[in-house]
């Protein structure tokens, strides 16, 4: 809020993503999408008070949850076949404000300092926007191929826009209603408040707030965001259960099997806890809660080649695993080669990426006194190439 008067963000994610390639607010970036990571820069801020999401239609939910726990409250709106169109459907939803700031959900990296700084020029001057000065040489060209330089501008007059742009929001709708249909020919919103004749702000922007537009853009980011190995630790633990398979590593073993709601394979289970930790995505039970009857007496190897699977849609692939399994019986290192063949195929990666060994404990406790079995396991993720 800004003097008395309650600023609300509109967080413009209308697009298709053409020219990256892809849908860019849903891109996943350092483990939150797009549209998140910028709402959150704008809730982040003191001087917002809401936010207001505008995705294509059909989209809406999936806004709605990207909005979750922000710390602000957030609305979802349908966007419009045009950028004004989107940006006007926002202005609607956000009828309570005095103040309005419009943002690229594509521009993920924008401060909420920034925002901040834009929302209370606006608010002092009727229109802002963040800019960054030009300090390129530009030239403008004139003719057909091969272009022709014309003239030398002078950068010192030249300014680069970026987003949030900040407006009072009723000065933002007579701007809409003065240019009319000719306000989809328009690039941002501050353009139709100049064809007004109403002054606009330029506030110091940042070189970092750069706009995801080509695949180019998107590998930059992944730069910024994301490390290219991650690791992750599992344990799991599981006791004898008389009548069950035992089944360790995908292979089965004699003797009593172990107490699970799938086949309790806990060498397998230690290495997805290990893949999930690594990924950035929880742990077994939030997957696969043993109360889902679709989990119960599957074999962990369905389950590993699930976990693979959800860390490769973050962008990972397994580069190595390694489990210990802590138990009296059975005799691991017999078999530890067809444990290994069997769970590095689950992964989807070669025998030569999963390491299986075994210790007794000593005798020492539940696994002495042999009352189960545990695992623990380390799990090596590694950035994929896009």
């Amino acid at each position: 809020m800004i003097g008395g008067e309650r600023v609300v963000a509109i967080v413009a994610a209308g697009g298709s993503g053409q020219r990256a390639g892809v849908a860019k607010q849903w891109l996943v970036l350092g483990g939150e999408t797009v549209l998140r990571r910028a709402a959150r820069a704008l809730a982040a801020s003191e001087a917002v008070d809401a936010l207001v999401a505008v995705v294509p239609a059909g989209e809406e939910g999936r806004a709605e949850r990207e909005l979750a726990g922000l710390g602000k409250p957030g609305r979802v709106v349908a966007g419009g076949a045009a950028r004004a169109d989107s940006v006007r459907n926002g202005l609607a939803a956000a009828e309570e404000a005095g103040v309005v700031l419009v943002h690229d959900a594509a521009r993920p990296f924008a401060s909420p300092a920034l925002a901040g700084r834009v929302a209370e020029a606006a608010a002092r001057d009727g229109a802002a926007l963040a800019a960054v000065p030009v300090t390129d040489t530009v030239k403008r060209a004139a003719g057909a191929e091969p272009p022709r330089v014309a003239e030398t501008l002078d950068r010192r007059t030249l300014w680069l826009a970026q987003t949030p742009q900040g407006f009072r929001r009723a000065l933002l709708l007579a701007a809409y209603e003065a240019a009319g249909a000719g306000a989809s020919a328009v690039t941002d919103e501050c353009a139709l408040v100049e064809r007004m004749g109403a002054p606009v702000t330029l506030v110091p922007g940042e070189a970092g707030n750069f706009k995801i537009t080509a695949p180019e853009d998107v590998e930059r980011a992944r730069a910024i965001l994301e490390a290219p190995v991650a690791t992750g630790v599992g344990y799991d633990t599981h006791r004898f259960a008389p009548g069950r398979r035992l089944v360790l590593g995908g292979v089965e073993f004699e003797g009593d099997g172990l107490l699970g709601h799938s086949d309790a394979d806990v060498c397998a289970h230690a290495i997805g806890d290990a893949i999930l930790g690594a990924a950035g995505l929880g742990d077994l039970g939030r997957h696969f809660p043993d109360s889902d009857p679709a989990w119960k007496g599957v074999s962990s190897l369905v389950l590993l080649r699930e976990i693979a699977r959800k860390a490769a849609e973050r962008g990972w692939r397994v580069g190595n695993a390694d489990v210990t399994l802590a138990a009296r019986r059975p005799k691991i290192a017999p078999r530890a080669e067809e444990m290994r063949a069997r769970l590095a195929e689950a992964l989807g990666v070669s025998p030569a990426q999963v390491n299986v060994k075994a210790t007794t404990g000593e005798g020492m406790g539940f696994v002495g006194r042999e009352e189960g079995i545990a695992a623990h396991a380390i799990a090596l993720l590694v950035r994929a190439a896009r």
